[in-house]
């Protein structure tokens, strides 16, 4: 199977680490919804990122959705969902809690890296702002002391989207969001950053 898109894209980036933590092999295409707009276009019309070509050629989007397929593949013992009812409802929270993370800091990058000077909306950012450090407040209450995974002994998809979700804030969008303001946060984002699958699929911005 076949990942397209940028690491730089805390979407495609959370789908080519999971795909790595649970060894499902794949190749990765570095392909640019901005630069290489034709060439993914090829690909995907709609142009999505992350896509995921199967090998019957079918095309998946949307990274959430590409994982529960990814859990459906991966073996009992890999799998990055708990078992349990209520530990999976709590790893939903977190994983809904990073994305909206990633959400808004992708916003406030297209606000100042496509949007004019002269038409930045200004409480239009701070509304943004106030929801990203709202999320990453939650997120460090979840996280607790950081020493530990959340589900265990190994890192499951709550892990590696917040671990993603953390990284791309703290690169893309520098001074926003205070590291020393999330120690438990900070502290997790290096634990994670460190395992082999985040060295595999690092980062691009």
């Amino acid at each position: 199977m076949r990942l397209i898109g940028m690491l730089d894209s805390p979407y495609v980036r959370r789908v080519a680490i999971s795909l790595t933590a649970v060894g499902i092999p794949f190749e990765h295409e570095p392909l640019s919804v901005f630069r290489t707009y034709k060439e993914f276009e090829a690909i995907n019309p709609v142009v999505k990122a992350p896509t995921l070509v199967l090998d019957d050629g079918t095309v998946l989007m949307e990274s959430s959705l590409i994982l529960e397929y990814i859990e459906r593949l991966a073996p009992q013992e890999r799998r990055l969902t708990p078992s349990e009812t209520a530990d999976f409802a709590r790893a939903q929270r977190i994983v809904g809690l990073a994305l909206t993370a990633c959400e808004k800091s992708v916003q406030i990058v297209y606000e100042h890296h496509l949007r004019p000077s002269e038409k930045l909306h200004e409480p239009w950012l701070d509304r943004v702002k106030g929801q990203l450090l709202a999320a990453y407040g939650l997120l460090e209450k979840e996280i607790g002391t950081g020493e530990t995974w959340l589900f265990g002994d190994r890192p499951l998809q709550a892990d590696i989207s917040v671990g993603v979700a953390w990284y791309f804030t703290q690169d893309m969008c520098s001074g926003v969001v205070d590291p020393a303001a999330y120690p438990a946060l900070a502290q997790f984002s290096r634990r994670a950053e460190a395992l082999d699958a985040f060295r595999a699929m690092p980062h691009e911005g």
